[in-house]
Formats: structure tokens, C-alpha cells, sequence
């Protein structure tokens, strides 16, 4: 009889929102995990939780190394660059992925490093307006969709690890490269982040009757905004290609719309236009169950052929 062997520590860097609550939930399902962050108030409130965390960086990738772990990078994209210094010197052999939410600036940095035949980047499409320990739940990703970077020459039992290490959230993966995924994050996410923005300080500049009469539609369209600054400043300036491209679109839908209410008293077509997107997204989540990626990882072009299945609505279920 033949025993499947257990999977690899994890180790965290940086437990923040993102990675406190994958600290979390790998450990409450009973996976290895230990972690780093550089504030002591951070780990002695994750110890004091009961989780094993120290704000030594080279103490716990020397750890790392010796225990073979997946190294999970989950700071702000303006410090992956000095971490993976470190990383280079004192645990280069370990595989490594990340939960930033850009991809191609990460794999750049990384491959910068020399470190790219042991990543597969990864992006948890979860979160809140709240940050730090205090914040962390291990069911934030329960559900949630778990993108894992599928580029070509990517390392097949790395990409696997990577993609256990989401499912063993809770989380669905989806493949995608990292530029498509940076394109479709910066509509669907990052751009959200600018227009809540707007929405705030617009409604903010109308007074407290104004913010008194506020309601659901203002909450819901508003709470992005809330997140703390430097942490959207870092992600939305870490894709500011791909958000620019989105952000001229909606410049132009809004103009668009001013000048067809101001000559004709209407704002039909984008109000038309938004409600057939909202259905559509509507549908996409209604559909229930996900069909499986058939095609066995490894295989020759199982990149392009996981990519293509999940343009098709396919999740990889392991």
C-alpha cells in the first residue's frame, strides 16, 4: 500500500490582512504553517492566537529552508523587491508564489531575483476595507476564486503546490496568465478602488445631510475607499498600465453620459449598458457548479490548455 506524502509547510511573509487570515486558515484546517512580519505587535498578537510567528526575517527563512516550506509572499508590491533579497540569500531553493494583486510586476521582480524556476504567483480574489492582524479571518477565502498564474515554462509541481496551497482555503482556482489576469484585475478590482473614491468625496463635498441621507447604494459603492491609503496607493500604482487603460474607458463612458444629459437630457445608453453587465455578471455567478479542468498537468501545452478551460468557466480541482 502506498502513502501519499504530506504537503510542505507553509511559510507566510507578512501577516497582514492577506496573509494573517491564510496563516489562519491553513493552520485551523490542520496544515503547517508558520510565518513573519516585521511588527512585534503583529506577531505577539498572532502567538498570543496561538499561531507560530517571529519578526525575525532571517531566522524564519533559514527555517524555511530547512523545512523545504512554500514560501508565500504577502506584503505590499513596493517590498517584494528587498524580501526576495533575502529570500535569495537564505532559502533560494524553495518554491515560492505570492498574493499580490499584480502579476506581471511580481514575476518581473522575481525573475530580477533569479528565483522564477521555483514561482508560481498567485492572487486571492478576497479582502475587506480593514487591515492588519486584527482583521484576519480563516474563512476570508472560503469560496473565493484563487487565481494561480499559469504562464508558459511554468514549473508543473510548483504550480501544484501553489494551487493545493488555495484549495486547502477553501478557495477555487482559476488559471490564467499574468497578463490577462492584470487586465481583468484592473477593471474588476483596482478601477472599483478609483470610483468609490469619487463616489466619496463627491457625496463627502455635499455636506453631512447629504452623508446623513446616505444609504445602501452609497455603503455598498463607498466601502473600497475605506481600505487604508498606502495599501490601494501600492496596488493600484503597481498596475498602473493595464488600470490606465481602464480608467480612460470609463472617462470616456462618463463623458459620454454628462454630454448626452446635458444636450439631450438622458443617460439611457450607459444606464442600459450597466444594467445588461450586472445581469451578465449575475448569470455567471448563478451557474452553480464549475465544470473540472480534464487536461493532466504536465502534459505538453497543459499551460495554453488550462488557460483556454478556464476562459470556459473550468476551475482545476486537484
Amino acid at each position: 500500500m502506498t502513502h501519499s506524502s504530506p504537503p510542505p509547510p507553509v511559510c507566510v511573509l507578512g501577516l497582514g490582512l492577506i496573509g494573517g487570515s491564510l496563516m489562519r486558515a491553513l493552520h485551523d484546517r490542520g496544515r503547517r504553517v508558520f510565518g513573519y512580519n516585521r511588527s512585534e505587535e503583529t506577531v505577539s498578537a498572532a502567538n498570543g492566537d496561538g499561531y507560530d510567528a517571529s519578526a525575525d526575517l532571517v531566522a524564519t527563512l533559514t527555517r524555511a529552508a530547512q523545512e523545504s516550506a512554500l514560501i508565500v509572499l504577502a506584503t505590499p508590491a513596493p517590498t517584494i523587491d528587498a524580501i526576495l533579497a533575502d529570500v535569495v540569500r537564505y532559502a533560494p531553493q524553495c518554491p515560492l508564489t505570492d498574493v499580490v494583486s499584480v502579476k506581471q510586476q511580481v514575476a518581473a521582480t522575481v525573475h530580477a531575483h533569479g528565483l522564477s524556476r521555483n514561482f508560481v504567483g498567485g492572487h486571492p480574489m478576497a479582502g475587506s476595507a480593514e487591515s492588519g492582524w486584527q482583521a484576519t479571518d480563516a474563512a476570508l477565502f472560503t469560496g473565493a476564486v484563487w487565481v494561480v498564474a499559469t504562464d508558459d515554462g511554468a514549473d508543473p509541481q510548483v504550480w501544484r503546490s501553489v494551487a493545493q496551497l488555495a484549495l486547502d482555503t477553501g478557495a477555487r482556482v482559476i488559471p490564467a496568465a499574468s497578463d490577462e489576469h492584470d487586465r481583468a484585475v484592473a477593471s474588476i478590482s483596482h478601477l472599483p478602488h478609483l470610483t468609490a473614491s469619487v463616489t466619496a468625496v463627491v457625496g463627502a463635498g455635499e455636506g453631512e445631510l447629504a452623508l446623513r441621507l446616505a444609504a445602501g447604494s452609497f455603503r455598498d459603492g463607498t466601502r473600497v475607499a475605506g481600505t487604508a491609503p498606502h495599501l490601494q496607493q501600492a496596488m493600484l500604482e503597481a498596475n498602473s498600465t493595464a488600470l490606465l487603460a481602464a480608467l480612460s474607458e470609463t472617462i470616456d463612458r462618463l463623458t459620454f453620459a454628462r454630454d448626452q444629459l446635458r444636450d439631450h437630457g438622458t443617460v439611457e445608453t450607459l444606464v442600459a449598458d450597466g444594467f445588461r453587465a450586472r445581469k451578465h455578471y449575475e448569470k455567471i455567478h448563478a451557474a452553480g457548479d464549475d465544470p473540472a479542468i480534464t487536461v493532466e498537468l504536465g502534459t505538453d501545452g497543459w499551460e495554453a490548455a488550462f488557460r483556454n478551460a478556464a476562459r470556459q468557466g473550468a476551475v482545476w480541482a486537484g
